[in-house]
């Protein structure tokens, strides 16, 4: 199959979903200040396709984020309380990324950024996560990381999803389809010499964009771009808790627990991209009892949300003509071998 014509498939196809988001928050939904959600606006206009975010442990207040694409080696760390990018790391010592989609911090203040993504549907025979050091005084400045070489168990596939567990520090990965991925458990270690292969642990029930530990590691918050779920983590045998209260968005890409695990901020791609806070649910560290009693429920069970009825929501607001045109001006904008 010709990469060109598969990618720009997937390119409409996905601009048809993120116009229908989009459409959806005009229409239903008014729109929400910063300071009476507990969110922000990014500020920097070079962060026009945040696709990950990351509370920082060292510093209350800031976020870690970064480009999809089309940008290069960058963090940006930004202060949620003003939305100004206070520091911008360079890493050194790895390659040109391809599709940088999730960072998560794990144990020792070590930050992991997940090149993951795979826009052709698995067409990657491997991909990168990249491992450095969260700065202890935040100015613009060059970091040299260790680059992971990344292999699937069962063969390559797109993913925008990476967590490191804040106790164990083991890195998984949720692959991203439409039908609903699994859960990737990596190695106890990552090697910066081999390839570490990742191998499935357990479905998940979602179209997932990104996902986040708490910080005590008990709970796992999945999203998607219409919705998501809460997993009780359990070292792995995940068990779902309920849906989450994820905000429409024109282009859901991203969630964080707040440092003290409050909240959940959940982000968008696009220019001056709105970060949107949520409460905790379900007690936020694993705790089985959901708010209505009934306590924690199996993965596919009613109460959450699932890929068909995101569809559900994206049908009602799709406009094929306008669809048309976005999805055009999209791939126009993009290289189509990437």
């Amino acid at each position: 199959m010709d990469h060109r014509l598969g990618w720009q498939a997937w390119g409409m196809r996905r601009s048809l979903v993120f116009l229908s988001g989009a459409l959806l928050i005009g229409g239903l939904a008014a729109p929400a200040s910063a300071a009476d959600d507990g969110g922000f606006t990014i500020k920097d206009p070079r962060i026009t396709e945040s696709s990950g975010l990351a509370a920082s442990r060292l510093h209350p207040g800031i976020y870690w984020t970064h480009n999809d694409s089309d940008d290069g080696p960058y963090l940006y760390a930004v202060d949620g309380r003003t939305g100004k990018t206070v520091a911008t790391i360079t890493l050194r010592g790895v390659g040109t990324p391809r599709d940088v989609e999730a960072v998560s911090i794990g144990p020792g203040n070590q930050i992991y950024v997940g090149d993951i993504g795979d826009n052709l549907g698995g067409s990657w025979p491997y991909v990168w996560i990249y491992k450095l050091p969260e700065p202890k005084v935040l100015q613009d400045r060059t970091i040299r990381a260790t680059q992971y070489v990344v292999k699937y168990s069962n063969g390559a596939r797109d993913a925008e999803s990476l967590v490191v567990h804040p106790k164990t520090g083991r890195v998984y990965i949720i692959d991203k389809k439409e039908d609903g991925g699994h859960l990737y458990e990596g190695p106890a270690q990552l090697s910066p010499t081999g390839t570490n292969v990742f191998r499935p642990v357990a479905p998940v029930d979602l179209w997932a964009t990104d996902a986040a530990f708490s910080p005590d590691g008990g709970q796992l918050a999945v999203r998607g771009y219409f919705g998501g779920i809460a997993y009780e983590w359990n070292g792995g045998r995940i068990k779902r808790q309920g849906r989450l209260d994820v905000p429409l968005q024109q282009q859901g890409e991203s969630v964080t627990y707040t440092a003290d695990g409050s909240k959940l901020l959940y982000g968008s791609e696009g220019t001056d991209s709105q970060v949107k806070a949520e409460s905790v649910p379900y007690g936020g560290s694993g705790d089985s009892k959901s708010p209505s009693g009934k306590g924690s429920q199996p993965a596919g069970a009613d109460g959450g949300s699932t890929p068909k009825a995101d569809y559900k929501i994206g049908a009602l607001a799709l406009v094929v003509g306008l669809a048309l045109v976005f999805g055009i001006k999209r791939l126009l904008r993009r290289d189509p071998r990437r």
